[in-house]
């Protein structure tokens, strides 16, 4: 016995899993996103740093990232809700990435950024530090960890100078951002469940009929989308698809630091997101003067493959690598007696690029592996997952013959195939979570 009906049922409810609702609603679908969890961006989402950059390995990556920026600008528009004080901000501080001597001055991002149309410009390493008081440009590459005679020794060499993109910064709260899409998706007629786990996906003669929740409460739907952040994999093998995919997913831990900004530097009103691969750490500016620090997956930290359901919330020995190496580019910087920030799960792909695809069990689409690069594409993501869906429903033969979708305010098509569930693993990939 059914006990509701829906065209669509959204398995997730982090900031993409209420975008695609949102973009799917406006559309005239009547969508259901369901959640395990007690709340829209409850997950992975409230643990995302939400840095907004326009910089990416690939032409793809960022030419979706800049056209996100301009979602962000336009917030309260985009959304179609009044801006009455409850909706997330954009802080545009811009971006700074810094530039080693052995980097040939970052000549592939430059050559990206240069494509798809992204401002940016170059400093020397004079105005870096002009820029920045009390920053130190020498070079400690490769990146180390703290237990490493070397560490903190540096190598001789200074740091060139960086490229500064201005169209970049941070969401202050992105649980709060997912919120906003849930209510502008609400407002629309899509409907919302949380506190519910789909322990079934239907499905009959390699077609999709439906979910059943919490073992017994059976919804129907012709198409279900899983955007279930970490726990992707599991739902991809509950549907039975995982094993036929070229690229799979899997949660990988991550710890976050939250650390006071370096002492005579006042990082949030003027600090800049910063991505130094000569140390392997970002570092964005947050409130009260204070910056968090993640890594850049250099070969020195380990990566922590876990079980989505059973992983160590509390702060491992990585948290004193991040904060130290960057005390190593900012010498001023205190280190707090008590670990403070985010231990979180991002759901990451083989190449570190997410999957926006359908599967080969029709009816069920795909937008996972997303967690740690994708925030700031979000609002992109959820229309480009309605122009699939659709696509693919009237008959479109994507596997073929992908879904060429365009970005209005870069004004540039992107083929939906580079993010196939059948690709071969992208080489020009950054295989962190630069992406």
């Amino acid at each position: 016995m059914t006990d509701r009906l829906y065209d669509i049922v959204i398995i997730g409810a982090g900031v993409i899993g209420c975008s695609t609702a949102l973009a799917l609603s406006r559309k005239g679908y009547r969508t259901l996103n369901v959640d395990r969890l007690p709340a829209a961006g409850y997950g992975s989402t409230s643990g995302s740093a939400a840095i907004i950059r326009p910089y990416y390995s690939t032409v793809e990556g960022t030419s979706l990232a800049y056209e996100g920026h301009f979602h962000w600008k336009d917030w309260a528009n985009f959304l179609g809700l009044e801006d009455d004080g409850e909706l997330a901000r954009y802080n545009q501080c811009g971006c700074l990435i810094l530039m080693g001597r052995d980097s040939d001055r970052l000549a592939s991002t430059r050559r990206i950024l240069d494509a798809v149309g992204v401002p940016f410009h170059i400093l020397g390493a004079a105005e870096v530090s002009s820029l920045m008081p009390g920053i130190a440009l020498d070079s400690f590459t490769p990146p180390k960890r703290i237990d490493d005679p070397e560490f903190g020794v540096p190598n001789g060499a200074t740091l060139e100078g960086a490229i500064v993109c201005p169209t970049g910064g941070y969401i202050n709260d992105p649980q709060l951002a997912s919120r906003n899409l849930q209510q502008a998706a609400m407002a629309h007629g899509a409907t919302f469940r949380f506190n519910v786990e789909v322990s079934e996906i239907r499905q009959l003669g390699g077609r999709i009929l439906g979910v059943t929740l919490n073992g017994t409460e059976r919804i129907d739907a012709p198409v279900v989308v899983n955007i279930a952040g970490p726990h992707s994999g599991v739902v991809n093998e509950m549907a039975g698809v995982r094993e036929a995919m070229a690229i799979r997913t899997r949660p990988l831990r991550q710890e976050v630091a939250h650390v006071p900004a370096p002492a005579g530097l006042d990082f949030s009103g003027k600090g800049h997101v910063m991505t130094d691969g000569d140390t392997g750490v970002y570092m964005r500016p947050e409130i009260g003067n204070h910056m968090f620090v993640g890594t850049l997956e250099p070969a020195c930290d380990p990566l922590e493959w876990v079980d989505p359901d059973g992983f160590d919330p509390s702060f491992t020995d990585q948290w004193t690598n991040l904060v130290w190496r960057a005390a190593q580019r900012f010498p001023t910087l205190g280190i707090p007696n008590k670990a403070e920030g985010i231990v979180a799960l991002y759901d990451v792909s083989d190449d570190w690029i997410p999957i926006y695809d359908r599967s080969d069990l029709d009816g069920y689409f795909m937008a996972i592996g997303t967690s740690g690069n994708q925030f700031k594409n979000a609002p992109v993501v959820g229309q480009m997952m309605a122009e699939l869906i659709a696509y693919c429903g009237n008959g479109g033969d994507h596997d073929r013959e992908p879904l060429q979708f365009h970005l209005k305010h870069v004004d540039r098509d992107i083929s939906l195939g580079f993010f196939s569930r059948n690709r071969p693993i992208h080489a020009d990939s950054s295989f962190s979570v630069l992406g």
